[in-house]
């Protein structure tokens, strides 16, 4: 399949197209940036820097991709970012290199960025996540497979967002999410479990009761973290999305949000 580039764009001779790329007008292409099979580029996207986009993505008008770091630290030195496949990238977003030299900033595949979301220096996001309208995540966020992040929302740098979270919009996330909870609120706290997306996911009722106890038992029983997650790996021993929340909890160097005391 030909490579279609409009006349009115502008893309380097080093630049590496694969078969089937379109490149929409007044585009802007830089010279080490590399975009596989089938991606479809929109008008008047700038994409610079040592970037890489994977197959059948769709870039939407306006997104600027590959630019240096917004960061005081940034130095001019060669910084990445890596784009997966089927990715959807609405009008406006903006995705930033990584600061250090040789780093990178990392989405991965069948993502959904809305439009004027923004993906800082060095995150890294999963597989199948959710960005809403000007959802915004700071400096070396991680946010991991299936999380929804609502329109508005702003994230602290390094803070880590949990697998199947899910958090409202105009939310504030100052602290980790755990996976499969929800948030929400100026700061985030917990609302719960994501009850809806696990059961549209498919997960067993059987594995949703577990998580919900061990929910109720880590946030909700009074004990310290320490005290909840030592009482949680003892009685729901082999559990691995059990297991999996208790990990998370531990290596958090940020700190968890909780519910707030007042709501129970």
């Amino acid at each position: 399949m030909a490579r279609i580039i409009h006349p009115t764009a502008i893309v380097s001779r080093k630049a590496e197209l694969a078969d089937g790329v379109e490149i929409g007008s007044y585009c802007v292409i830089g010279e080490n940036v590399t975009i596989d099979e089938g991606t479809k580029i929109d008008s008047r996207v700038s994409i610079q820097g040592w970037t890489r986009i994977g197959k059948r993505c769709h870039i939407f008008p306006g997104v600027v991709i590959g630019t240096p770091a917004q960061d005081v630290h940034y130095k001019g030195g060669r910084t990445f970012v890596e784009i997966g496949d089927n990715n959807l990238i609405r009008e406006y977003a903006t995705i930033h290199r990584g600061t250090k030299e040789e780093s990178t900033t990392h989405v991965g595949s069948n993502n959904f960025l809305m439009a004027y979301c923004h993906i800082a220096h060095n995150c890294w996001v999963g597989n199948n996540v959710v960005i809403a309208n000007m959802g915004t995540l700071a400096g070396y966020v991680k946010v991991e497979d299936r999380a929804v992040i609502g329109g508005l929302t702003a994230v602290h740098q390094f803070v880590r967002i949990g697998t199947f979270a899910m958090i409202g919009g105009c939310t504030k996330v100052i602290k980790d999410i755990p996976p499969f909870t929800l948030a929400d609120g100026n700061p985030a706290s917990l609302w719960g479990l994501n009850i809806v997306g696990l059961r549209r996911a498919g997960f067993s009722e059987n594995t949703r009761n577990y998580l919900s106890r061990a929910y109720k038992i880590i946030f909700r029983s009074g004990l310290n973290t320490s005290q909840a997650l030592e009482k949680v790996e003892n009685e729901l021993e082999g559990i691995p999305e059990v297991d999996y929340l208790c990990n998370f909890i531990r290596t958090s160097k940020r700190g968890i949000c909780k519910e707030e005391r007042r709501r129970h």
